[in-house]
């Protein structure tokens, strides 16, 4: 069991999962579940741009308990994944509310309507008993109202693209992780190149995470690549694992280790 402990892992994460998406990652997450006991993390948004609110799609909210009674992990992501402020006012926000995402919903809350949305997507984990540990803000972006909102609540995780953080302090852990920017060809190519060379980087890093998003799933070459991928790490030595069954096994070493 130590040794099985000791191996490095490999976290599959399902970003913007939602009942819109879900047609895009069905053949991905079929192909995967055909190699046997792959676990995943999706990161669940309640309502989707605000057009779909998963309490009107019961077969979806079926399709993810089954996939929780799998052993899956589901986490929240944002409630709405939509930046809805105000317009940007000063050229840093600018880039990062027009050019590097419209989607950061929690780049800049006040602490007041961070903490009502993170309850109002706990309420709807709660309805539907899907168990919660983590969140994952959109485009991995967080205020620091957002942020003083996580140490009230009870949750267990947070993360941005090269981290985890143990709540409610913060406490961060090393986790690389590979995503791509799939919109257009030439992203997908340079993608493709950074990646490679990030994985060869992170050879020997304990944890390396796969993020995947569902503009991912609408284009051959780089479907093709997060499946060539996971079959590589798999056969590496790589063992699956989701988020928080990771973040649980790292502090129960650590505990044991103290």
């Amino acid at each position: 069991m130590a040794e099985t402990c000791a191996r490095p892992a490999i976290l599959l994460v399902l970003h913007d999962v939602a009942p819109s998406t879900w047609a895009d990652y069905r053949p991905f997450v079929e192909a995967v579940d055909r190699l046997g006991n792959i676990p995943m993390t999706w990161l669940v948004v309640p309502d989707f741009h605000r057009h779909d609110a998963l309490d009107a799609y019961p077969q979806f909210c079926r399709i993810l308990s089954e996939r929780v009674a799998r052993g899956d992990e589901l986490a929240l992501h944002g409630f709405f994944h939509r930046d809805d402020r105000s317009p940007p006012t000063t050229p840093r926000d600018w880039f990062m509310r027009r050019v590097y995402t419209h989607e950061g919903e929690f780049y800049e809350l006040p602490f007041a309507v961070a903490l009502s949305r993170l309850r109002a997507g706990i309420e709807v984990f709660r309805h539907h008993d899907w168990p919660l540990h983590g969140f994952v803000a959109p485009a991995w972006l967080m205020s620091d109202g957002t942020r003083q909102a996580l140490r009230e609540l009870p949750l267990s995780y947070t993360s941005d693209p090269r981290h985890f953080y143990h709540l409610p302090d913060f406490t961060r852990i090393d986790a690389p992780g590979l995503v791509w920017s799939a919109r257009s060809p030439l992203r997908r190519g340079l993608s493709k190149l950074l990646s490679d060379h990030r994985e060869q980087r992170w050879r020997q890093a304990p944890v390396l995470r796969l993020g995947l998003h569902p503009v991912d799933m609408r284009h051959g070459f780089s479907r093709d690549y997060w499946m060539t991928t996971l079959e590589r790490l798999l056969a590496d030595g790589r063992t699956p694992m989701t988020k928080i069954n990771w973040l649980t096994q790292q502090r129960g070493q650590g505990e044991r280790a103290a």
